[in-house]
């Protein structure tokens, strides 16, 4: 702790602190990234396999094989998430679980889960997309946008 916030906290302050630091348990950093790291790889080497499973028995190009890929991780996500599994993954992974697509899956998923006794419209409906819905707005807005400079670029024959 710096020496200015020291002056700024109390006597039993310091002291509580001093006693939480010596209780608390020392977190595996270096075991946690590599945890983090293999299983976050083997979410993206899965990717992989399903791209080019769909490029090799769908006739799928590379330019225009993410959606369905991404589209199949997120499903895959979700039926794990149903089942489970992907909590005891995500528990073991940490950020290597979270950070891939399947991460935004899982967040859908399990809002969705979690308020299915509400019902279907008010509950699964209405905070199924509490955590992802900003991310989805995000992202359809900066299409939108990326997609009318585009068109403007291209109507005044810049591109």
């Amino acid at each position: 702790m710096s020496n200015k916030k020291k002056q700024k906290t109390s006597l039993n302050q310091q002291q509580y602190q001093s006693f939480a630091k010596q209780k608390e348990i020392p977190r595996p950093v270096v075991q946690n990234c590599m945890k983090a790291f293999l299983v976050g790889g083997t979410i993206c080497f899965i990717g992989q396999l399903i791209s080019t499973f769909y490029i090799h028995f769908f006739k799928f190009t590379e330019q225009n094989v993410g959606n369905p890929t991404v589209a199949t991780i997120i499903f895959i996500t979700m039926l794990l998430t149903g089942f489970g599994v992907y909590d005891r993954i995500a528990q073991f992974a940490g950020a290597g679980s979270a950070v891939p697509v399947s991460g935004f899956g899982n967040s859908v998923i399990s809002a969705a889960i979690e308020h299915r006794t509400e019902g279907f419209v008010l509950g699964v409906g209405g905070n199924m997309f509490k955590l992802a819905g900003s991310v989805i707005l995000v992202g359809v807005f900066s299409a939108f946008i990326i997609a009318l400079v585009k068109t403007l670029l291209i109507q005044w024959g810049v591109i």
